[in-house]
């Protein structure tokens, strides 16, 4: 579970959340006689001709499963010659993807933190210690990482096996692309086009229902239990940002590093509207956790009930069950207009 890299060592939490800089997907065009690698693609057509575009995706022809394609990851540009047969995930939020756009029967084995789904191939992988003969034993066609402790990469590139890095998401964009990314990868590039439509019109339905007033709310967004926040600027404070509540953290970040440790008494002195607890399943966090800590009682989110229990694993993945998590909020944000309706 990915919490688990942030909730219980602050630091690593920080650390995690602070891996930046993806880029955009690509996808296979006329098959065997065109080649699309994208980020500012440059398309080789059928008849010698090429065309240039900025834009993140690009298609020219052929279907999902033309191969080769090369993917301009944040690990450089990776050739995938032939649609992959045996995938192997060391990222819970990757694994997810995966069997969201069509790809689980291709994997065959993840990392011992990739929960959801339930029938995914889970192993003793680890993701905290990635190694490379035990990663190699699978025979993958290509490898899934969200960050790279120990020249993993390039590890498993001595072996000619492709690897695609997708870090934490710093924008709901580059979730997005890291997911059409996986599409192209894997030959499921329309449904994973689907499944980044379905995800933003479900957002913008469950945004749609919010009340007048929401935007003169604050929340406080907690990672663990020493404090430490996401603001605004983050992939998750975007989201929350969607609905137009103030973030209390925002302020705090002095150094714009966007996971600020915030203390007790600022928290207090603010007096957020809601909370909304990211460590619930790692660190025991609750309704009652929080009401015992001192001086908490009398703030009006847990006066009034506004104290969110999130699901460690959606709050902390960059995946399609996003969804989920702004469903979340907005009814949190529902419930609380009821009580001081």
């Amino acid at each position: 579970m990915d919490r688990k890299l942030l909730g219980a060592i602050a630091v690593v939490a920080a650390v995690v959340f602070g891996l930046f800089l993806f880029n955009l997907v690509s996808d296979e065009a006329d098959e065997g006689t065109a080649t699309d690698t994208i980020l500012g693609a440059t398309t080789t057509e059928a008849d010698g001709s090429t065309t240039t575009s900025s834009q993140a995706s690009t298609t020219t022809g052929g279907s999902d499963a033309g191969f080769p394609v090369t993917i301009d990851a944040p690990n450089g540009e990776v050739t995938i010659d032939a649609k992959p047969q045996r995938i192997v995930s060391i990222s819970p939020t990757s694994t997810e993807v995966l069997f969201a756009v069509g790809a689980g029967t291709q994997v065959v084995a993840v990392d011992d933190r990739s929960n959801f789904p339930t029938n995914a191939p889970v192993t003793d992988l680890t993701g905290f210690t990635p190694n490379v003969e035990a990663i190699a034993s699978y025979d993958p066609d290509v490898v899934f990482l969200s960050f790279d402790p120990g020249d993993v990469i390039a590890g498993l590139e001595a072996l000619d096996i492709p690897v695609i890095l997708h870090p934490t998401a710093v924008t709901i964009a580059d979730a997005y692309e890291q997911w059409e990314q996986v599409g192209a990868a894997t030959g499921n590039l329309s449904d994973a086009k689907d499944v980044v439509a379905t995800t933003q019109a479900s957002i913008a339905t469950s945004i749609e229902t919010l009340p007048d007033g929401a935007d003169i709310l604050t929340y406080y967004y907690e990672l663990d239990p020493t404090f430490y926040s996401a603001t605004s600027s983050t992939f998750v404070g975007e989201l929350f940002a969607l609905t137009g509540m103030s973030n209390i953290a925002d302020p705090a970040d002095l150094d714009g590093y966007g996971f600020p440790q915030l203390t007790a008494e600022y928290i207090i002195e603010q007096n957020p509207g809601l909370i909304y607890l990211a460590d619930t399943r790692c660190c025991g966090q609750s309704i009652d956790t929080v009401a015992e800590r001192p001086g908490w009682n009398t703030l009006d989110a847990v006066v009034n009930g506004a104290v969110v229990e999130l699901d460690d694993d959606i709050a902390s993945r960059w995946g399609p069950r996003i969804a989920e998590l702004v469903d979340d909020i907005v009814l949190s944000i529902l419930d609380l207009e009821l009580v001081n309706a």
